[in-house]
Order: C-alpha cells, then sequence, then structure tokens
C-alpha cells in the first residue's frame, strides 16, 4: 500500500464547539502521537481525507505535512470516528509509525464463491488481525468458501498470507461458519409444532366451567 501525502494545520480550539468549527470549514480534527511524542492536534482537509481512505481503506498510511512544522510525519489511522447519518468523519487517531517497524491492524476479509446447496454462511469477523511492516500493509484478504459443506469453517489458517505478514490471532481463528439451512418442510414443521404448543398452553391456561 503506497503512502498518501496529506497536509495539515496546528488546531487551537478544543472540545465540542472548536470540532463543530473545524467541520465546518471543512476539515477533520485529528490527534498524531506515538513514538513517545507529545500529542499533537491537527485538523485535517475533510475531502483528502476520505479519498484517500475509500481508495486505500482504513490502513492507508499518510504522510503528513504540518504547517509551520520541519518535515513530515507518516502516520496510520488507529481510531476513526464517523457520523452514521451523514457518513462523514467526526475525528481520528493517528499513530505515528516508522519506515520499516511492524504495526498491528485489522485487515477486512472477504468471502468468495459459494458453499455447498442447503447451506448458510454465518460471518463470525469481517476481519484478521495481524502483523506486518507498516509501509506494506495489505488492504485486504480474500478467502474461497466455493463447495464447502454444512459443518465447515472458515479460520485464520485459511488466509494465505503475504511475506513478511503474520497473523496477530491464533490460526483456529473462527472468521466464517458454514451451517446447514432449514428447508421449508423443516420450516413448516417448526411452524406447526410452534402452533400446536401455543394450543396446548392456551387449553391448559384455560379457567374450568
Amino acid at each position: 500500500m503506497s503512502e498518501v501525502k496529506i497536509s495539515a494545520e496546528p488546531r487551537t480550539e478544543f472540545g465540542k464547539g472548536g470540532a463543530r468549527r473545524t467541520r465546518r470549514a471543512g476539515l477533520v480534527p485529528a490527534v498524531l502521537y506515538g513514538h513517545g511524542e507529545k500529542p499533537q492536534h491537527i485538523a485535517l482537509p475533510a475531502r483528502e481525507f476520505a479519498a484517500a481512505i475509500r481508495h486505500g481503506g482504513l490502513n492507508q498510511v499518510f504522510t503528513i505535512d504540518i504547517s509551520g512544522a520541519s518535515g513530515t510525519t507518516l502516520a496510520l489511522p488507529k481510531a476513526i470516528q464517523r457520523d452514521p447519518i451523514k457518513d462523514t468523519f467526526e475525528h481520528v487517531d493517528l499513530l505515528i509509525v516508522k519506515r520499516g517497524e511492524k504495526v498491528q491492524v485489522d485487515v477486512p476479509v472477504t468471502l468468495t464463491g459459494e458453499a455447498d446447496r442447503n447451506t448458510l454462511v454465518v460471518n463470525e469477523s469481517t476481519t484478521l488481525a495481524i502483523v506486518a511492516e507498516a509501509m506494506h500493509l495489505p488492504s485486504g484478504f480474500e478467502v474461497s468458501i466455493e463447495g464447502l459443506q454444512a459443518g465447515s469453517q472458515v479460520t485464520a489458517a485459511d488466509v494465505t498470507l503475504p511475506r513478511g505478514v503474520e497473523l496477530a490471532v491464533e490460526p483456529d481463528f473462527v472468521l466464517a461458519i458454514i451451517s446447514q439451512a432449514q428447508t421449508a418442510e423443516q420450516l413448516e414443521g417448526g411452524e406447526a409444532a410452534a402452533e400446536t404448543e401455543t394450543a396446548d398452553e392456551e387449553t391448559e391456561a384455560a379457567p374450568a366451567e
């Protein structure tokens, strides 16, 4: 994953009011911290940041050029707050990283293909925790479930990892379970049994004449 250069401004207003004014100005409030550095409160251009996240994902590495500062800083989004209605970024925590160092991140996992007939795929986790070099983070993984039968599981061990990438979880960490889907007859039988049980309960509850 390539790094994206983005400009930033020092942020001097804090609290909810200051954050609202920052967002109204087309900026995203952010905090830059890590490697023993004093946390820096900055503001990022909202459109540029959103475009980078859409293209590179949540693990996009940024080269941040802070106005008035000497040099640039490499950073990785550690926590992102979004407005669920407007789908805009409310606040970002950025972790300072160095070239060559390894970091732990959660990477999206996509299931491809179709499991066996009359099965149900239950997603236990849509991400996988891995450890990789900060400048070479994978954007996502794909795992095939083609033809898997009921009772099968997709685990972390089924994910093909690129060179230099390690699991941050146990190999038997479950990503998905393939279970047996109920047939129409089973569903009808279950509904009939439920109706019978309800009728029996009503009969027992009815007062004696």
